[in-house]
């Protein structure tokens, strides 16, 4: 095995807490052939951004980042930007395209803001709450995409849905992310999760992020768009002058929704 880089290393140490919910570092360091002591540098950084919890010899998933990747608890966090956000997007949306909604709770929002407009719609998706809001619609045909169902969620993952994105023609992508930054892009904690992600949005034709302000200038583990493949983010945050002129220079539009 040749050189490991820092992102590739802390890419398996998550799939490993992903998997193992634990990881000890001896472990770890005889399996991918790294020093321990470089593993010790890569934890406490980790730690250090909230993605794990040192222990003595290794790190286990933190107790908010089990409840981050609840469905449950984040459908209920920020409820009202959400849905004031959802109400914007669904502004973008005209008769007879074709749209692609991922599994997060913001997206489940629009779906259910759909649910109650008349207009004809194709909604390809990789939430299975999603498709359930919507497939008692009389004008909107949904397609669920196939993959494994992740645990403690309502979202489907892996690559097993990737080919039928190859014969849609995906003219909206309406996402949202544990985090987004200038550096990163968009960014989430499920490292299986995100492969699929990647392939819808290279998919889609336009890539909207949904984004209320927790997720604002934060980043997550693994990458799934660039910051030159959204097209327009959808947010609460309150951007600054300078923000909204990076944003243009990178052809980006912006939607600031009001939260009354």
């Amino acid at each position: 095995m040749g050189k490991m880089f820092a992102p590739e290393r802390r890419k398996i140490i998550m799939e490993k807490l992903n998997e193992q919910q634990r990881i000890i570092i001896k472990d770890l360091s005889k399996e991918i052939k790294v020093s321990e002591a470089t593993l010790r540098t890569d934890l406490t950084k980790m730690e250090e951004e909230g993605l794990l919890k040192r222990t003595h010899g290794g790190a286990i998933l933190p107790d908010d980042i089990d409840n981050e990747t609840s469905f449950s608890t984040r459908e209920q966090k920020n409820r009202d930007e959400k849905s004031a956000i959802a109400k914007k997007a669904a502004e973008l949306l005209s008769p007879g395209q074709c749209i692609m909604l991922d599994a997060s709770s913001t997206a489940l929002e629009l779906a259910r803001y759909l649910s109650d407009m008349q207009i004809r719609l194709t909604v390809v998706t990789s939430g299975i709450n999603t498709a359930l809001e919507l497939h008692d619609h009389p004008d909107i045909t949904v397609i669920l995409l196939g993959g494994i169902v992740k645990k403690g969620s309502y979202s489907l993952e892996g690559s097993l849905g990737i080919n039928i994105l190859s014969q849609i023609n995906i003219d909206l992508m309406f996402t949202s992310a544990n985090g987004f930054s200038f550096e990163s892009g968009l960014t989430d904690f499920s490292v299986y999760e995100v492969e699929l992600k990647k392939a819808m949005v290279n998919a889609a034709n336009r890539v909207v992020a949904l984004l209320d302000h927790t997720k604002i200038n934060k980043n997550s583990i693994a990458s799934f768009a660039s910051i030159d493949q959204i097209d327009t983010i959808i947010t609460d945050y309150a951007m600054q002058d300078s923000s909204l002129k990076k944003f243009k220079e990178h052809n980006i539009d912006v939607e600031v929704v009001a939260i009354y």
